[in-house]
């Protein structure tokens, strides 16, 4: 496996950041709508750049086959995945990496704010091009 860039890793970091601030005022136990709203409040004040919701197609040897979402693209380079959920299903981090594969993305993260320590939601997830 292949670590992300540099400035990738800065965006994961900035990301984590905010993640951590988000958690540390809100807490776990709310919709994961909250946190995407509460998140959006805090990239916004740390000028983290993100597209949310950010659709993309999906393709099936050449042919578009369907859609989807990120939850957020932060600086075109980063996928972020969130979660308000008691514990993170193996399918979550599968879902990301072939989010990965489809977008040719070098880094992933999942963020479950339903943890009680901020540091045990964050799943970083890289994929080798």
């Amino acid at each position: 496996m292949r670590e992300p860039s540099a400035r990738v890793d800065d965006l994961a970091r900035q990301v984590i950041g905010a993640a951590i601030e988000v958690h540390r005022i809100l807490g776990p136990g709310f919709l994961e709508s909250v946190y995407e709203e509460a998140s959006v409040l805090e990239f916004d004040l740390r000028n983290i750049p993100y597209e949310r919701q950010k659709p993309f197609v999906l393709e099936f040897k050449g042919k578009v086959v369907g859609d989807s979402r990120f939850d957020f693209l932060v600086g075109r380079e980063l996928v972020v995945e969130l979660k308000a959920v008691e514990s993170v299903h193996p399918i979550y981090p599968a879902k990301v990496i072939h989010y990965l594969k489809m977008s040719k993305i070098e880094l992933g993260l999942i963020i479950n704010f339903h943890a009680v320590l901020p540091r045990d939601g964050i799943k970083r997830i890289t994929l080798s091009l």
